[in-house]
């Protein structure tokens, strides 16, 4: 299965028309049949979970129908439709595509397993991106956001770390972060060894943060274009 995430960067003198997409860009998602679910999302500030949105900075994440086969080859037009690929070309936008291919995870987007039925584990320890979502309760989302932020700063630091981009649907309430790392090990030596984010991951499941959440784990197949100039996966491709 093919699954696509870009990220869209426009000049600030165009927020009002970022905005506007957000509304006109589902049309051609509903009229494409190679397209199985979809999302359009905005982007937060820090690289994670963000109560602060990045008016310049939004998101497409695409999942292909299964019997579409896997070309990281395809440009913006071929994957997204003519009117996108010319909007964004219309705002001189910097755009920078993932490829993905989900290989692990559970949970539900909506009510749906977008990336259909994954195993919980696998032996890939390649290089590994990461979706990690949720759809917070609207009771929980003082004790969320007080609990998060000490354990963002201290995503950048952590060995094995190389990027990631906070991604959401509504802020303060569902969200996102899509982060890349070296290997599955060092991810998974974050999530499941560093202290504060232990103690996070108990709170949530104690006290209940969550009416919906995702964790889905990507082998990275390859990313064109840029984010502020770089390449994200650029030493790691």
């Amino acid at each position: 299965m093919l699954v696509t995430l870009t990220i869209v960067r426009y000049k600030k003198r165009y927020i009002p028309f970022a905005i506007l997409a957000m509304a006109l860009h589902h049309l051609p998602f509903w009229f494409n049949p190679n397209i199985t679910f979809y999302k359009l999302l905005g982007c937060g500030k820090n690289g994670t979970f963000d109560k602060n949105p990045d008016w310049q900075q939004w998101g497409i994440m695409a999942v292909y129908s299964p019997l579409t086969n896997i070309n990281t080859n395809l440009s913006i037009q071929q994957l997204y439709g003519g009117f996108i690929s010319r909007w964004l070309t219309l705002f001189n936008c910097e755009t920078c595509t993932f490829f993905l291919e989900p290989t692990e995870g559970h949970g539900k987007w909506d009510g749906k397993e977008p990336f259909g039925k994954l195993p919980k584990q696998t032996d890939y320890n390649g290089p590994v991106a990461v979706l990690t979502r949720a759809t917070i309760r609207l009771s929980q989302l003082s004790a969320f956001w007080k609990n998060v932020a000490g354990v963002a700063v201290q995503l950048s630091g952590t060995k094995g770390f190389v990027a990631s981009i906070g991604i959401g649907e509504m802020p303060y309430i569902k969200q996102a972060t899509f982060s890349i790392w070296q290997n599955k090990e060092s991810m998974k030596n974050f999530a499941y060894q560093m202290k504060d984010h232990k103690e996070v991951i108990a709170k949530t499941r104690k006290e209940n943060w969550y009416s919906e959440d995702m964790f889905v784990r990507f082998k990275p197949l390859k990313v064109t274009g840029s984010i502020r100039g770089t390449n994200p996966l650029e030493g790691i491709q």
